[in-house]
């Protein structure tokens, strides 16, 4: 599939997995006996797989793998449209459901893996609203395999429950982005991720903007600078036959 954005086509292939459907994105000029870098992008409640897949662009067109699945809780959202969430909306789904969410999210996370031959290491994942919320589930007990992870205008999040899952290793980076003015998802919520993760002693990248519950052009420009800083695009020279 061929989607155009911008002066360039994108390279965007639908897969149904073992767990999830999923979209990703290749690089311009893509070299498929190469190893590059992914970046894992989880959209929110109500949303669908390719809801983010139009931020890939501006992060890198050529030095990162996308991968963005679709959520597995389907409904409708008006007359003969659906949409996917992670669980209930507001984060307050049933803990059973909320682990076998997370378990499906780890298989297709193997899966893209294997298929692109990712190192360790050599990831992030990040999400919008739910999606954010599941990245800190999935990404912050598993330093060794995301390099960071990326929470914009998350969902609430359990972080007494994280707090038990969460390794002695402290490192990862951590970006938090959240508007002043988001009527769905309090600005608290992310002020409260903020202390915990840092009273855990993570060190962190914060922003607050005044905007609603969105992603304007200048959390895109923030979020940029920092994957670029955090996981290196791809150069050349790692292949992996």
């Amino acid at each position: 599939m061929i989607v155009n954005v911008g002066e360039k086509a994108l390279e965007v292939q639908e897969h149904q997995g073992k767990s999830l459907k999923y979209l990703t994105i290749h690089p311009d000029d893509y070299l498929a006996d190469e190893s590059y870098p992914l970046v894992i992008l989880l959209h929110g409640f109500g949303a669908s797989m390719g809801d983010l897949a139009g931020l890939t662009p501006a992060i890198d067109r050529t030095g990162y793998v996308y991968a963005c699945p679709n959520a597995p809780v389907a409904f409708q959202v008006g007359p003969g449209m659906m949409g996917y969430g992670w669980g209930a909306i507001g984060g307050d789904s049933d803990p059973g459901e909320r682990k076998h969410v997370k378990e499906m999210l780890g298989v297709f996370i193997n899966e893209v893996i294997e298929q692109y031959h990712v190192s360790a290491g050599q990831i992030i994942i990040g999400g919008f609203s739910q999606g954010a919320g599941m990245a800190y589930m999935c990404g912050l007990p598993r330093p060794d395999q995301f390099a960071g992870l990326v929470a914009l205008s998350s969902s609430k999040v359990d972080f007494d429950d994280l707090k038990e899952q969460i390794p002695a290793d402290r490192t990862q980076s951590v970006f938090i982005a959240h508007g002043t003015e988001d009527p769905v998802s309090p600005v608290e919520r992310a002020r409260a991720a903020k202390a915990f993760l840092e009273g855990e002693g993570y060190s962190l990248t914060y922003h607050e903007y005044p905007m609603a519950h969105e992603i304007t052009a200048d959390v895109v420009n923030d979020v940029v600078l920092w994957v670029h800083q955090v996981l290196a695009p791809f150069s050349g020279g790692n292949t992996t036959g």
